[in-house]
């Protein structure tokens, strides 16, 4: 059995820093291989000591990627494949998956492509399924569980906010989920042993005409801001009674509890510009839609989340009133054309025959092809971002990943993503004819209803059924922690079983349980409600931590919280550091007292109010 595992060097994020002029230092950054590609090694390497065969890693990237190819060697992996070059440079994921197809071409046949879910870096989860289009191979992620047998993958897959049991038949790819396996680590010392003769290193000329780089490239990234969160850092004294009464009256002061709340966290843009409020598109309407052959913004939908739907037909038809567009809803058949033309859109492009990503996605192309949309959103999930990323590899598009925000500048799609795990917003155009991008569950707000049908088009999508699915199942709901306007998170430091006498403080703040990835990782909760580096980036008008230390793969999920409320016995805990307000004492007596203060707090404000 030959296996191939694709890995990238990142940088790690708690060393980013920014030089004099307020741009990212890069020189010197500190840089390790991407958490979910650890798996994929750790995964790879065990499959060919179960199985025999090889395993081969392959990286693109400078001179210093081959560290991570070294580590990948020293764990395990027979050779290391370094593409590298200054043809390379400036590669956007289209042009990633383009130059890691042709050397897995080159240096293959392999029967099974392993990848990480995503870049920590940058969240896109395109590479993967790009990947595997121009290999014309099937992709499943992100796998928790992975066994072959006679020739076939089984693959328990984590999803959003369920799972998914899977077969296909090799060769695939498949993404390597955080709890698949234990990470793949050595020490500097046992990468600087791995034998020059371990490493095959290629360059453009050995990979073909290409193209390569930022030829290669159908994206540009224009203005980036590097956000600062400014944190109070206010740590109460004294007894619990007295801070938990100046905790309220601290919360109340600055909006993040009742009517006066707005969710803005006090962010500061380093570079100078003038920042966009994440999340809430400027975008102005034009003031007519052209009758005839208008330019055609497309929103495809997975028709299971409704919420999420919504959002993205909201946020095409806002688009389209900027350009006088047409906007085109993309789903399945359990779609209405009064429910789509409802959402804001005009026509309603309804998929029947098959619902798997890489059948939808081929339809699409096709539709694009006599089309030609002027856009193409889809939604930031593991389904859409396979549907998006196969179909930018389709039409040679360019596609932003996990983008936040959306507008219109000089008649282009401007998407605006985070970075870094979210440390950094970047602006990113598409130089292509379609331009496409991924948005993240909760960023963009719906249109408000309309009393419109949608004109109705119906599709056949012809199932290649290389993919089968055994059975499925949903744990959690996807849009919970993406829309609350406060979210409470716990660690460790507080028992499952402990979780009940949480609830009078979930109700009062209509707040729905997060965790650290400790707290996942025990499946004390759901993955969907993992915050973090790994896990979501949330941003409600409050957060409360509560039993968490505060490390900073965890608080970097909170960035966008407009308060954070801390609650830690440890007056030292790194929390505190992250946090507005901090009440040091036992949450155990500290959750009661919240719960009393706030039930007064609204029954003076009633009182008030009548």
């Amino acid at each position: 059995m030959r296996v191939a595992v694709l890995i990238k060097q990142v940088p790690v994020a708690e060393a980013l820093s920014l030089r004099a002029d307020g741009r990212l230092e890069r020189d010197g950054l500190e840089l390790e291989m991407n958490a979910f590609c650890r798996r994929a090694v750790t995964q790879g390497v065990a499959l060919i000591r179960e199985c025999g065969g090889s395993c081969t890693a392959l990286t693109l990237g400078p001179p210093a990627a081959e560290d991570i190819l070294r580590e990948a060697v020293a764990w395990g992996a027979d050779l290391g494949v370094h593409i590298t070059g200054p043809e390379f440079a400036g590669s956007d994921t289209l042009a990633t998956s383009r130059a890691l197809a042709a050397a897995i071409g080159r240096t293959g046949p392999y029967d099974l492509v392993l990848v990480g879910r995503n870049a920590v870096d940058a969240d896109t989860g395109q590479v993967g399924p790009g990947v595997a289009q121009f290999l014309d191979m099937p992709f499943l992620g992100a796998a928790r569980s992975l066994s072959v047998v006679d020739g076939t993958v089984r693959v328990w897959l984590e999803h959003d906010d369920g799972w998914e049991l899977a077969e296909v038949a090799l060769p695939a790819v498949i993404a390597c989920a955080e709890r698949l396996c234990p990470p793949c680590k050595v020490p500097e010392a046992g990468r600087a042993g791995v034998s020059s003769d371990q490493i095959l290193s290629l360059g453009a000329k050995d990979l073909g005409p290409g193209p390569w780089g930022q030829l290669g490239s159908a994206t540009v990234v224009g203005r980036v801001r590097v956000l600062d969160v400014v944190r109070s850092r206010v740590k109460l004294q004294g007894q619990t009674s007295v801070q938990v009464s100046a905790a309220v009256r601290l919360l109340a002061e600055v909006g993040a509890i009742g009517p006066a709340g707005t969710g803005t966290p006090r962010i500061e843009v380093t570079d100078g510009q003038p920042g966009h409020q994440i999340g809430s598109p400027r975008l102005a309407p034009s003031s007519h839609r052209s009758p005839v052959n208008p330019q055609v913004v497309a929103a495809v939908l997975e028709t299971a989340r409704l919420q999420l739907a919504r959002e993205m037909v909201g946020g095409a038809a806002r688009l389209g009133g900027c350009i006088g567009g047409w906007v085109t809803a993309i789903a399945g058949p359990s779609l209405t054309a009064d429910q789509a033309g409802s959402w804001g859109a005009d026509e309603l492009l309804q998929l029947s025959g098959s619902e798997v990503q890489e059948d939808v996605a081929t339809a699409i192309g096709a539709w694009c092809e006599s089309t030609r949309p002027w856009a193409i959103l889809a939604p930031g999930t593991m389904w859409g971002r396979e549907v998006a990323a196969r179909i930018a590899v389709i039409l040679g598009a360019g596609l932003t990943g996990d983008a936040v925000e959306l507008g219109v500048e000089g008649g282009r799609l401007v998407a605006w993503k985070p970075a870094f795990g979210g440390r950094l917003v970047a602006s990113v155009l598409a130089t292509s004819a379609v331009q496409m991008a991924t948005v993240r569950p909760g960023a963009l707000p719906p249109s408000p209803l309309r009393d419109q049908v949608a004109n109705l088009t119906r599709v056949f999508v012809e199932a290649r059924g290389r993919v089968n699915v055994l059975d499925t199942g949903n744990d959690d709901d996807l849009d919970i922690l993406a829309s609350a306007p406060v979210v409470i998170g716990v660690g460790t430091g507080v028992a499952p079983g402990d979780y009940p006498a949480l609830r009078p403080l979930l109700d009062v703040l209509g707040a729905p349980l997060a965790g650290t990835r400790r707290v996942t990782d025990r499946n004390w909760l759901p993955r969907s409600r993992q915050v973090g580096l790994t896990g979501a980036n949330i941003r409600p008008r409050l957060y409360v931590a509560i039993g968490l230390s505060g490390k900073f793969n965890h608080m970097i999920g909170v960035q966008g919280a407009g308060c954070v409320l801390a609650v830690n016995s440890d007056p030292e805990a790194p929390v505190f550091e992250a946090a507005d307000i901090g009440i040091v004492g036992r949450w155990q007596e500290v959750v009661p007292q919240l719960v009393a203060e706030l039930n007064a707090l609204s029954k003076l404000k009633a009182v008030a109010a009548d």
